[in-house]
């Protein structure tokens, strides 16, 4: 293989293998789970602090048993 084939080879390798790398990151940024948040709006609708339905009293995380009860009636009390 003659110098410039060797370089096109190169510059091509790096090409594909920086596609790869671009492709591995987009999907872990994509694809990481993120952390649930309380939505404020069902405060508000429901005149109860965020504590009622979720463990920690400012909301998000785990819900206590008044929580799940009202995810599962369709966000209503």
């Amino acid at each position: 293989m003659d110098n410039s084939n060797a370089k096109r080879s190169r510059v091509v390798l790096t090409a594909i293998l920086g596609g790869f790398a671009a492709a591995a990151l987009l999907a872990t940024v994509t694809l990481t789970p993120r952390q649930a948040a309380a939505t404020p709006a069902y405060a508000a609708q429901t005149k109860k602090a965020c504590g009622f339905c979720h463990v920690n009293p400012a909301g998000g995380g785990p819900r206590t048993p008044a929580g799940e009860k009202f995810q599962q009636n369709g966000h209503k009390l």
